[in-house]
């Protein structure tokens, strides 16, 4: 019996691995948008932390450099946070909710 149970577990985290890997893949091919400065800047990133795009607004041009240079890590911080959002969120789907840490692999 015991055996019989082994199995089965051990078939599900295998399954929970394949759909992990799945879902890290379609990560990258999804988008958020950070902002900073009221939408004077926007930062396109993906859910692997690849900044894909910036954008910002012609009147930011205008703004001293520190100015600009603050509210772009300011819209990078805000995709990060929303890209880790992401993923927590399609990782919980599979994974039942258990807090598993970043990076985490199945033995298999």
């Amino acid at each position: 019996m015991l055996k019989g149970g082994l199995g089965s577990m051990m078939k599900k985290a295998q399954e929970m691995q394949e759909n992990m890997q799945r879902i890290q893949e379609e990560l990258g091919n999804k988008t958020v948008t950070g902002q900073a400065g009221a939408g004077a800047v926007e930062v396109v990133m993906n859910g692997h932390f690849g900044c894909e795009r910036v954008i910002f607004s012609d009147e930011l041009l205008s703004e001293d450099k520190e100015m600009i240079e603050a509210l772009i890590a300011a819209a990078v911080s805000d995709a990060a946070k929303k890209a880790q959002a992401m993923s927590q969120k399609e990782m919980a789907a599979i994974t039942g909710g258990m807090n598993l840490p970043p990076g985490f692999k199945m033995p298999f």
